[in-house]
């Protein structure tokens, strides 16, 4: 080998850059172990909020103090920075994908147009949506296009408006409208870009990642660490439309509530038996008596429900303050829907015909306040928030409570002491986002342009709006579409499992290799040992997140790699064998005629199915597929170049070594198997199980994950055993429809699964959903669990939601559009490359049906076996993941069999071809069969004993290398031969 002087320095400067990027997860660790002992020592009791406090100020403390942890002059916060990521899956957080609303941002373009076809049009495209993978504006625009007649988008009435007269006007056509449109919205979709980074920027995660899907409107934002789910979703979805109001009292509005109470106690007396009306009335006029007298409940109190009247959930004030009412939390959707009753609104007239009933932001024992704003026609509010210039959290004059300081430019300095001297002795409402924060009393007309938000809030709340407002309003809604939540303790247990799993590997992996090849499995050993080093300190360097595919990919190549020195030093132990010297024959093994062209050609087609996989792919499997690539590169050069260094400085000199031991020296040498002749009875068991197969898919159907159907899924642990039937029949009540709830792991662990209000947008919907599914399981719990708890509100939570992913019908229906064509892409790009190769579509034609054979079986096993195996076995993309693993593990066996045929068809020109396919296909089987135990003892350790997220995963992909290895040798080679003997007989 030439250049081996260069070749060393670069392996020696490779590793210790790899070494040099690992240093920092490991001083990382470090500083964090010292956090945790402190806080553990310091916390007066084993609690895990004290604890975590407490953990924060220590780091908190070495933060940006550099050279504090005797690693050169870095900080903490330098360090973390630059340690290996680790994905949500390990590490717990959350994982979200935002839908910008482009119909927002058309409506905001259109001037809020009433043109009944433009509104029209919006309505259809909604509906469209939700069975279609097209853009919300292409949809929009093919509906506009059905029903527009005569008219145009540049129509005065929809965007030939003055915010637009620069752009569109009255001559402008459709489709140049269209692609003034587009570019519209591409740039609010930038601009909520921008704001949602500013907003994720501040708030306090390490490594956080945002970025935009192509030009769909979708954005991606991952949170590694993350632990307060709702903080999050309230940073993410607000659109912090900041408005300052003048309200009513309750004093002022107190006849309008006693009329309206009235009014809904007619409203449900009529819906309600003729026999009970009477009593309904005479409750809903005690109501109003008490009312007025004073004498109804206070705030604090429980609120009378007995569901006659509207004072049966609203308890009216009555008094001179800016609230006019209280209700329970779980009333105020009753609430709003009497207030909004057409015939209750009728009652306002006058100053008041423009009322607009909004309710406070935060609840006090789950009681919220309900505030009338002062509204007008076009409901636009004297004051908004593009007037603040700075927000900052502050404390309050006493330095107790937090609060949100403003600051207002020019403009605002003028309209805010406008409004203050109109409405001295009166209530203004601060608002952001239809919910009132504070509405103070006006003493004196505030001139300084400065203001306050202040309430019930913590400092991180405090800090949150704050940064909320300076970051500026979204330029439309956004709403979580796709989202994952994974606890911190789930994430430590994954990587728990994660380690022992990967050391089992390792050592099986090892060991074989020495009781195999003997003194040379060692230097195979150390190329490998080398190969995982540089694999994590790339990824360390590229700033790659590791995940539990990742960590499941890793070792997938540790068990992939070792196919690269099992070729050379199958090919080294043939050239011994035929007599040639030590040196000649490690010359020959690594040489393009030896090993070289079967080790290049195979792992070129895995790296196709893994580039396929990584274009295609999202989040977890992204981190899977570069894990692999990176891996397959990094075997290829530690096999080559490693091993070869190591097996010259052991063989210089006239030394000899040997490539076995003396239990293996004679295995699978000698054989001679028939393979042909057994093709037909192969062709009958596969067909006979692919038939099965198809009857099972067309009957049992498959177990789709809601990456494909839409739903949510939550992984809930207990501190119990729990049997699955019997909380789906409790869940059933609540959900409306039976859930589907599986054992997950332990007996005290399931996964549950609901299309429960899925077609239904907002964060609302979400927790009227986690609300559901509380008290559905409410008598599976200890005995005092809260919502907070149960939603995972404490650190080191061991019971509860520990991860939850919720998929709307809309993004499922992409993602399986996705997957469909990274199946179609991998097998068109195999057939193509082999038939470059080989230059026979023969070849090409063996692969291909082998690889189709051996999906298709692994599908059969998934639908027949999903309802039996005591672990999930769902078809989402990490079931894609492994079927494209499986293309490329069966793809690498069969190019190393044809490799070896095609030597043979060139050195044995006199032998018949079904000789030369037999001889090929036995002379690799020693080849095959190392490498599919190799690979199988490392699936299998991690099958055993990784997380159980990766069970499925892996049995998929334990599966497809038995079926991969068994359609190497008796399908694609047998399909081949045929296919070359038919041409040769039609020539005949």
């Amino acid at each position: 080998m030439q250049n081996k002087g260069l070749i060393r320095l670069f392996a020696i400067l490779f590793g210790l850059v790899s070494l040099y990027s690992l240093s920092f997860t490991f001083f990382a660790n470090k500083v964090e172990k010292e956090a945790l002992t402190y806080a553990t020592a310091n916390a007066q009791e084993n609690d895990g909020r004290e604890i975590a406090k407490l953990e924060k100020k220590y780091l908190d403390s070495v933060a940006n103090i550099p050279g504090v942890l005797g690693f050169g002059d870095f900080t903490y916060n330098d360090i973390k920075d630059k340690e290996i990521n680790l994905g949500l899956d390990l590490k717990g957080g959350i994982n979200a994908t935002l839908q910008v609303s482009v119909k927002d941002i058309l409506i905001g373009l259109s001037n809020d147009s009433k043109n009944p076809i433009f509104n029209q049009a919006l309505e259809a495209a909604t509906v469209a949506q939700k069975n279609s993978s097209d853009s919300y504006f292409e949809l929009f625009y093919q509906e506009f296009e059905k029903i527009a007649g005569d008219t145009k988008l540049s129509d005065p009435s929809i965007f030939g408006t003055k915010n637009l007269r620069e752009k569109i006007t009255f001559n402008t056509s459709d489709a140049e409208a269209k692609a003034i449109l587009a570019s519209e919205i591409d740039a609010s979709i930038s601009t909520a870009f921008q704001v949602l980074r500013s907003r994720i920027d501040k708030f306090g995660v390490t490594q956080p990642n945002i970025q935009r899907i192509g030009n769909s409107g979708r954005i991606l934002i991952e949170l590694p660490g993350a632990k307060d789910v709702e903080r999050v979703k309230k940073l993410l979805q607000s659109t912090a439309e900041l408005q300052f109001w003048e309200v009513y009292t309750g004093q002022e509005l107190v006849q309008f509530l006693v009329a309206a109470n009235q009014k809904v106690s007619e409203i449900i007396a009529a819906e309600s038996p003729k026999e009970k009306t009477e009593v309904k009335k005479e409750e809903a006029a005690e109501d109003s008596i008490d009312a007025l007298l004073g004498e109804a409940e206070t705030e604090n109190d429980s609120i009378s429900n007995n569901n006659t009247s509207l004072f049966s959930f609203l308890q009216p004030t009555g008094q001179a303050s800016s609230v006019i009412g209280y209700a329970a939390v779980k009333d105020t959707a009753k609430v709003n829907e009497y207030l909004n009753n057409k015939q209750v609104r009728a009652l306002l007239t006058g100053e008041y015909k423009y009322a607009k009933f909004l309710w406070d932001a935060k609840a006090t024992n789950d009681i919220l306040p309900l505030y009338a704003i002062k509204s007008n026609r076009n409901d636009e509010a004297p004051i908004e928030g593009d007037v603040i210039s700075d927000a900052s959290q502050q404390f309050d004059q006493l330095g107790a409570h937090p609060e949100v300081s403003m600051s207002m430019n020019g403009n605002g300095t003028k309209l805010w002491a406008k409004m203050t001297a109109e409405n001295k002795g009166k209530f203004v409402a601060v608002v952001l986002d239809n919910y009132v924060y504070t509405a103070p009393r006006v003493n004196d007309a505030i001139t300084g342009g400065r203001t306050s938000i202040s309430g019930n809030f913590t400092i991180e709340e405090a800090t949150d709006l704050a940064n909320v407002l300076k970051a500026g309003k979204l330029p439309a809604a956004a709403h979580i579409i796709q989202s994952e939540v994974v606890g911190p303790s789930l994430g430590q247990e994954a990587i728990n499992a994660s380690l022992i799993s990967f050391a089992i590997a390792i050592i099986l992996v090892l060991g074989w290799m020495i009781l195999y090849y003997g003194k040379a499995g060692w230097f195979a050993d150390v190329a490998l040992l080398v190969n995982i080093l540089f694999i994590f300190g790339i990824l360390t360097s590229f700033g790659a997140v590791l995940t539990l595919p990742g960590i499941a990919g890793i070792i997938l190549t540790i068990g992939m790699s070792v196919d690269a020195n099992v070729i050379i030093f199958e090919s080294i132990k043939e050239n011994l064998r035929s007599g040639k010297g030590i040196t000649a024959s490690i010359d020959g093994g690594f040489s393009i005629k030896g090993a070289l062209s079967a080790i290049i050609d195979a792992n070129i087609t895995t790296l196709l199915t893994g580039g396929i996989l990584y274009v295609f792919g999202t989040g977890p499997i992204q981190g899977f597929a570069f894990t692999l690539i990176v891996g397959i590169l990094t075997s290829l050069f530690t096999a080559i170049f490693i091993t070869r260094l190591l097996l010259d400085a052991a063989t210089g000199k006239g030394k000899t070594l040997a490539f076995s031991t003396p239990t293996t020296k004679n295995w699978f040498t000698g054989i001679e198997i028939e393979f042909l002749q057994k093709r037909k009875k192969a062709y009958i068991l596969s067909g006979a199980v692919i038939l099965i197969g198809l009857g099972s898919l067309f009957t049992n159907g498959l177990n789709y994950g809601v990456d494909f159907v839409g739903g949510r899924t939550y992984t809930v642990r207990f501190d119990q055993t729990v049997k699955s039937n019997e909380v789906a029949a409790s869940l059933k009540e609540v959900f409306q429809s039976a859930p589907e709830v599986k054992t997950y792991g332990n007996d005290n662990q399931l996964k549950i699964t609901t299309k429960y209000l899925i077609e239904e947008e907002g964060a609302a919907t979400d927790v009227k959903v986690e609300t559901a599914l509380f008290n559905g399981l409410k008598s599976y719990l200890p005995e005092g669990t809260t919502m907070q708890d149960f939603k995972g509100g404490f650190i080191g939570q061991k019971i509860g939601i520990l991860s939850y992913a919720k998929v709307e019908p809309t993004i499922a229906d992409d993602i399986k559009e996705a997957a469909g064509w990274a199946i179609i892409g991998s097998l068109l790009g195999v057939f193509l490359y082999i038939l470059l190769r080989f230059k026979k579509w023969e070849y090409s034609l063996g692969a291909v049906i082998a690889v189709f054979h051996d999906v298709l079986v692994v599908l059969s096993v998934f639908s027949i076996t999903y309802k039996l195996m005591p672990f999930d076995m769902e078809i989402d993309q990490a079931f894609i993941a492994a079927i494209l693993t499986v293309v490329g593990y069966s793809l690498n066996d069969t190019v190393v069999i044809f490799d070896k045929i095609r030597e043979f068809t060139t050195e044995h020109t006199k032998w018949a071809f079904s000789e030369v396919v037999n001889k090929g296909l036995s002379s690799t089987l020693g080849r095959t069969i190392n490498t599919s135990i190799t690979t199988l003892v490392v699936l299998i350790a991690i099958f055993l004993f990784g997380g159980d997220s990766i069970k499925g995963f892996m049995f998929a992909l334990i599966i497809g290398v038995l079926v991969g290895t068994y359609s190497s040798l008796f399908i694609a080679s047998p399909i081949m031969y045929d296919a070359v003997s038919k041409k040769a007989s039609k020539k005949e």
